[in-house]
């Protein structure tokens, strides 16, 4: 048995070895049963939920057989799981090991990295190898989930090994948890032979979550979590005091129409249509809001102007206020539930346009009644000072009496329209940032330039308008202070200098607990971990709950439950218990 175990560990050494030098992107096989993936990306991390990071790494995971294939596709087209909170495993890749078998891999691997196994011919120096995390299937006592191993290196060489267990139990209810954290020190002072330890507590909220507004339709995402860490910890479970860390986590993505900012989204997505008209030349124009016509709408507005000769204010009076799908807003953004006061004629042109424009005609339609009444003097409209594009030039020329002519062919009234908007959109979000002083506009001038070619300015507004959203969300969820809004606010225009446009990117903002603790203190945490450590760097111990499984590979289903834990299921919220437990081996 003894040169078969011998000639298995130099097998693995060299194949490892091979697929390290080589950066092997495949998966490979070691002997019938196991499949080995080198990773290189911070991807398919095993204590990724734990909040551990690797660098290259070695997975290991059992082949899946043909028949066993066959027989889960067959399986999971007669049953279906019932409870569709917990994640299940949708992996139709390879499986996960035996934990006896899990052992053997990571005993072989030992071997490999210990210098003083002379006898299994190793050519050269043994050199060390990435991390390796074999996948189990949970099938011992303690539900073994995760098996792995690291060298320990040092100057001379491999001093010795890191060895760490995963396990992962539940789902019970929270006040079933039965370890104190006492007993989780002394556990790793016994194995680990110290005399103190340190404790370091993480906590994780959601504080807020859209859901949905039916399951059928695909909704934007809006969530808000906070995450904690203190030390020292004093009990399992503990509140977070207030002189934790925290951080606030805020990823919004625009277009949910609960949102108060939800009419500027529409503004927008109608900019972005009129845009993607300019690049492919097909556009798609949105459903109208308004009952009457564009034509309509633009001609009784021209009307208006020339009938009276203080028709300008009365028609800045009469425009409409956009209605947003939102109860009650604080003070601060009411601005944006309502069109601005100082629209000049071009913007409210577009205010008329936008919610009532179906077609190519319709535009050349408008622009013709527009250009008419400017030629022949009907009406001499003011424009904000600074205004850019055709429209706005025709106008001062008006002034003078003397006008271009304007074919209005081919992309010119897309083009028209699309400036029109440009102007009055970025006014909108500079009245916002700076009338609520969390922006200048040396601040805001990246995103408000006109010196760039339009397609460059949409997207930039777009990333203003990300900008936008996520302040608003944090001032109208959390009602944070205006330090902190200001903050955020110049957090978020930093990345979006640096950074394309990402609408599922998670924003981070540095908290002080007592702004929020009113969101968290009375709130059970999503995940709760410790970190148990006695001042050696490779070794810890970690304990955490969680409402979800923090191993991706388990699956949790009514067959797994007794009866009585099922319809608790159903009842109240469930929890799984995670540890992770290491030891280290000493070659010398």
């Amino acid at each position: 048995m003894l040169p078969n175990v011998n000639q298995a560990a130099t097998g693995l050494y060299d194949l490892l070895i091979q697929a390290m030098e080589e950066v092997k992107k495949d998966p490979f096989f070691f002997e019938t049963d196991v499949q080995v993936k080198l990773i290189t990306e911070n991807r398919a991390n095993p204590l990724e939920g734990f909040g551990s990071r690797y660098g290259m790494r070695f997975i290991m995971e059992k082949v899946r057989s043909k028949e066993k294939e066959m027989e889960r596709t067959e399986e999971s087209q007669s049953e279906e799981s019932v409870i569709s909170d917990f994640p299940m495993n949708g992996n139709s890749g390879p499986l996960a090991l035996p934990v006896r078998r899990a052992r053997q891999l990571i005993g072989l691997y030992t071997m490999t990295q210990n210098p003083n196994m002379t006898h299994l011919k190793i050519k050269g120096p043994v050199k060390p190898l990435p991390p390796l995390w074999v996948k189990c299937d949970s099938s011992d006592p303690e539900s073994t989930c995760w098996l792995g191993a690291e060298p320990i290196r040092t100057k001379k060489g491999i001093a010795g090994i890191v060895l760490q267990v995963v396990t992962c139990k539940g789902p019970t209810p929270e006040k079933n948890t039965s370890v104190n954290l006492e007993d989780l020190k002394s556990s790793h002072l016994k194995r680990h032979k110290s005399s103190t330890v340190t404790t370091r507590g993480f906590a994780q909220y959601e504080l807020f979550k859209s859901t949905p507004l039916d399951d059928n339709i695909p909704f934007s995402h809006t969530t808000i979590g906070l995450d904690i860490s203190w030390s020292p910890v004093d009990e399992l479970l503990q509140t977070p005091p207030l002189t934790s860390a925290s951080v606030l986590n805020i990823k919004v993505e625009p277009g949910d129409p609960r949102s108060p900012l939800y009419h500027l989204h529409r503004e927008l997505k109608f900019l972005i249509a009129l845009a993607d008209g300019l690049t492919t030349g097909v556009t798609e124009w949105p459903e109208p809001t308004e009952a009457k016509s564009s034509v309509d709408l633009v001609q009784e507005f021209l009307n208006d102007l020339k009938s009276k000769l203080d028709g300008f204010d009365n028609a800045a009076k009469k425009v409409k206020v956009l209605k947003c799908d939102t109860a009650a807003v604080d003070d601060s953004i009411k601005c944006l539930f309502t069109v601005r006061g100082d629209l000049d004629f071009a913007e409210q042109l577009w205010c008329r346009m936008r919610m009532s424009v179906t077609s190519y005609q319709d535009l050349v339609k408008c622009f013709t009644l527009i250009l008419q009444c400017l030629r022949r003097g009907d009406v001499q409209p003011w424009l904000h000072r600074g205004s850019s594009g055709l429209l706005s030039k025709h106008i001062q020329q008006s002034y003078h009496g003397a006008m271009d002519i304007v074919p209005l062919t081919g992309t010119t009234p897309i083009r028209m329209l699309l400036e029109v908007g440009l102007d009055k959109i970025k006014r909108d979000y500079i009245n916002f940032f700076i009338g609520q002083e969390l922006a200048s506009l040396n601040h805001l001038d990246y995103f408000i330039s006109t010196s760039l070619d339009t397609q460059e300015q949409v997207r930039r507004v777009r990333k203003l308008h990300h900008i936008l959203e996520v302040v608003i969300s944090c001032m109208v969820y959390l009602k944070l202070p205006h330090e902190i809004l200001f903050t955020l606010a110049q957090s978020c225009i930093l990345y979006y200098k640096r950074n394309p446009l990402n609408e599922k990117h998670t924003f981070q903002l540095p908290v002080r607990p007592i702004v929020i603790k009113n969101f968290y203190q009375s709130e059970t945490p999503k995940k709760w971990r410790v970190e148990i450590n006695s001042g050696q760097k490779e070794v810890k111990t970690l304990w955490q709950l969680s409402d979800t499984p923090s191993i991706s590979h388990l699956n949790f289903s009514k067959q797994d439950l007794s009866e009585s834990a099922f319809n608790s299921i159903l009842e109240e919220k469930m929890y799984f218990t995670n540890m992770v437990a290491c030891s280290k081996v000493h070659f010398t």
